[in-house]
């Protein structure tokens, strides 16, 4: 055999359903890399023999193996940060006494538009440092804090850029209709205009998004609105996903679920009927921990009924300056654990087959299987709930990114 890596004294949670046992895991196993990709994989005492004088051999020390980490929702690109507000909120101010001071959502929106795509662009790299230090190999990035056309525009064609210079895969999303702008602030209906005639075919003339997202809420968009979005997005060949059910229960996931959306993200006021329309559809749902936990939300995603109607469950950082300013993949393994209960399996799965699902590259990564893309890290642990039980030692020791060590 001819291979460019061989990886022995492993273990391996593959991540592969096929494989009926916890992680898909394979205990005292070996993978083999071939021009960017998995080889093979299996016991140890199964690997075919190869050339061990020209074939580079990493030993893993009794580690384990697991598919890139894949942070399926996050908002990397912005300019600004929150903590004035952050530090006014636990003081007693409102959320409308901030805002009428200028803070929010609009605070970041005005150092967006301010920022140059440089800074932009420097800014979102260190995020993404960090992201990938974690074992994180392909991240979604939304826009969503410019709320015109040429800010929107910046923020995507930066996240395209950090694709183009960073070994992480980016994976990008339009989120022109995140909030309505302080312009439209009378006429929400001429923004949706807007997002539909002038942004989205702007977006596609420069090919700079993968889908498309609406923040479907009583704080931002209809029901209608959101449709009328999607619908255009659909219509025009791009994937489409939602914030939907964050704050209250719109029917927003059933709807994007029957107009065939990758994923509804938050969810937690998501009810049966919501979980079986995804259920039907094949939609994911992406539960956001660090939103819940620093916006101390009390109303926990069903994540029952979504286990009940076998709905994938994908676990996100969903880092922004507003709600989850957390940069940290690892972080939500735990918090997905403690805070929603998910078992350290599910979460696992929530940020690699299922991730990669609702980012539409389940075919490529997401599993550990020959033939897959070689993208996966080594940990220094005796177990894969390790990953979820601890954190702040970063156990992250090798990631390989298309069958190339990127980080040692």
């Amino acid at each position: 055999m001819s291979w460019d890596q061989v990886w022995i004294d492993v273990n391996i949670a593959t991540m592969d359903p096929d494989i009926s046992v916890p992680y898909g895991a394979i205990t005292d196993a070996a993978l083999a890399v071939k021009e960017g990709k998995i080889a093979w994989v299996g016991p140890r005492s199964e690997l075919p023999q190869f050339d061990v004088l020209s074939t580079p051999v990493y030993r893993g020390k009794g580690g384990w193996l697991t598919p890139g980490i894949i942070d399926a929702h996050t908002h990397l690109v912005f300019a600004g940060n929150r903590a004035n507000e952050f530090e006014l909120r636990l003081q007693g101010a409102s959320y409308e006494e901030i805002a009428r001071a200028g803070g929010g959502i609009i605070s970041t929106v005005k150092a967006c538009r301010d920022a140059s795509e440089a800074e932009l662009f420097d800014l979102a790299r260190q995020r993404l440092n960090a992201l990938a230090k974690e074992g994180v190999t392909t991240v979604e990035i939304k826009s969503g804090y410019g709320l015109d056309t040429d800010t929107e525009l910046k923020l995507l064609r930066v996240a395209r850029e950090l694709g183009k210079h960073h070994h992480v895969d980016v994976k990008t999303t339009f989120l022109g209709a995140h909030a309505i702008p302080p312009e439209y602030k009378n006429d929400s209906d001429a923004y949706v205009d807007l997002v539909i005639d002038e942004m989205l075919p702007a977006v596609i003339a420069e090919n700079l998004a993968d889908a498309v997202d609406v923040f479907c809420e009583n704080i931002a968009f209809s029901l209608a609105q959101t449709e009328r979005v999607l619908s255009a997005a659909k219509a025009a060949g791009l994937d489409i996903k939602l914030h939907a059910e964050q704050l209250s229960n719109l029917g927003g996931s059933a709807m994007a679920a029957k107009l065939g959306a990758k994923s509804v993200d938050h969810i937690e006021y998501l009810d049966e009927a919501g979980v079986k329309a995804l259920s039907e559809s094949g939609t994911c749902a992406t539960l956001l921990p660090g939103a819940y936990y620093f916006l101390r939300e009390t109303q926990m995603p069903p994540i029952d009924l979504l286990r009940q109607y076998q709905v994938p469950m994908v676990l996100a950082s969903d880092y922004n300056p507003g709600s989850s300013p957390l940069c940290s993949s690892l972080l939500m393994l735990n918090m997905g654990c403690t805070l929603f209960r998910l078992t350290p399996e599910e979460a696992l799965a929530g940020m690699t087959r299922n991730a990669a699902k609702a980012l539409g590259i389940e075919e490529s990564v997401g599993v550990l299987r020959a033939g897959m893309q070689a993208d996966f890290c080594h940990w220094d642990i005796t177990t894969p709930a390790a990953l979820a039980y601890s954190y702040g030692v970063n156990v992250c020791k090798d990631v390989v990114k298309k069958g190339r060590l990127v980080h040692q």
